[in-house]
């Protein structure tokens, strides 16, 4: 059979073969039946050595015309398949969004953690730093240094969990004041919030805990007034309970200020009119505050001839109580997802 006869019989094979093909797989042995090594081509090309020097280049030319023509083929059919696949693939992960989404049950950071973060938020815009300390404290810090002496009778207000003689479960987190005011030198203004968890033994019922959170607030310059304080908690009185609320301060005892003073919110519930729950006064007791004692500021470092400041602090289980008339101050502890999730 003449070469050129070989060759056009060659690429009809070919191209019937390419054109039944109905995957890469099966594409990928046509090219190598027939431009592979052990190629019909390859025959081709070992005859040419019996040929005149005038056929050679003739052959060769025919020879590689054949085989571009079957690569291109072979390269418009893997086109082809390439696109089939796609719309496939295109047809059958077709997302209908007329269908309902599947719901996904996420988790909410806790209550008492979203009220902390309001009022740091409010202090912070306030030029407050959020201070934090060790819940094993001494009692140095603890008490003596907050003007309750041993065998001072006010530490029977606050009943203590002891590990030893010096060491104890902190009962407010006015021990992070102290060691601020400390590392201050008594050199330096202080304009602090001190969040955080603190002990006392008490009886566990619908209104107590032995655990509970505290944020106290401390100021401390050569300023600082009475005036400043109430103009604080008022601000923060109407960034938890609604804008229209008013405070009250009523005189108080606190080993640790003086004067000392209870502050009151006016009943969110009813408007000051008497309700159920501010026990038809129109008032709420919130926190307690005072102008910080001498003798505090003596022990920790600062002249109170110089200096003067302000402090208060305030349950958050009682804010989150308030705000959200919330019953029993256990629910906070025992992981009720029910209740939890009341609060996203």
């Amino acid at each position: 059979m003449a070469i050129k006869e070989q060759l056009l019989q060659i690429k009809e094979e070919a191209k019937v073969a390419i054109e039944n093909t109905s995957s890469m797989h099966e594409l990928n042995d046509v090219k190598a039946t027939f431009l592979g090594k052990k190629s019909a081509f390859n025959d081709i090309m070992k005859s040419m050595k019996d040929l005149s020097k005038e056929e050679r280049p003739i052959v060769g030319k025919e020879t590689n015309l054949a085989k571009r023509d079957i690569q291109l083929w072979i390269d418009e059919k893997r086109q082809t398949l390439h696109d089939l696949e796609v719309k496939k693939q295109i047809e059958e992960e077709t997302v209908d969004v007329t269908m309902p989404g599947k719901v996904f049950h996420v988790g909410t950071t806790h209550l008492l953690t979203q009220i902390t973060d309001e009022i740091e938020d409010v202090f912070i815009g306030m030029g407050y730093e959020v201070m934090e300390g060790p819940e094993i404290e001494i009692d140095e810090y603890n008490f003596e240094k907050l003007n309750l002496p041993k065998n001072h009778p006010a530490r029977d207000m606050q009943d203590t969990f002891y590990i030893d003689d010096t060491l104890l479960l902190r009962t407010h987190t006015s021990p992070v004041q102290v060691r601020t005011m400390l590392d201050k030198g008594g050199k330096e203004p202080v304009k602090i919030i001190c969040p955080g968890k603190v002990y006392r033994r008490d009886e566990d019922d619908a209104t107590h805990s032995h655990q509970f959170m505290q944020i106290e607030g401390l100021v401390v310059d050569k300023d600082t007034t009475m005036a400043d304080l109430k103009g604080t908690l008022l601000m923060i009185a109407r960034e938890m309970f609604g804008q229209d609320r008013d405070i009250r301060l009523r005189p108080s005892y606190f080993p640790f200020t003086e004067p000392s003073v209870e502050v009151d919110v006016s009943c969110h519930n009813c408007n000051g009119k008497g309700c159920h729950i501010c026990k038809h006064t129109g008032w709420i007791e919130v926190l307690g505050a005072g102008m910080v004692h001498n003798n505090v500021l003596e022990a920790s470092g600062y002249d109170s001839s110089i200096y003067q400041g302000f402090a208060f602090g305030v349950g958050v289980e009682r804010i989150a109580m308030l705000k959200y008339k919330i019953n029993d101050i256990r629910q906070f502890y025992t992981n009720d997802i029910r209740f939890n999730r009341q609060f996203k």
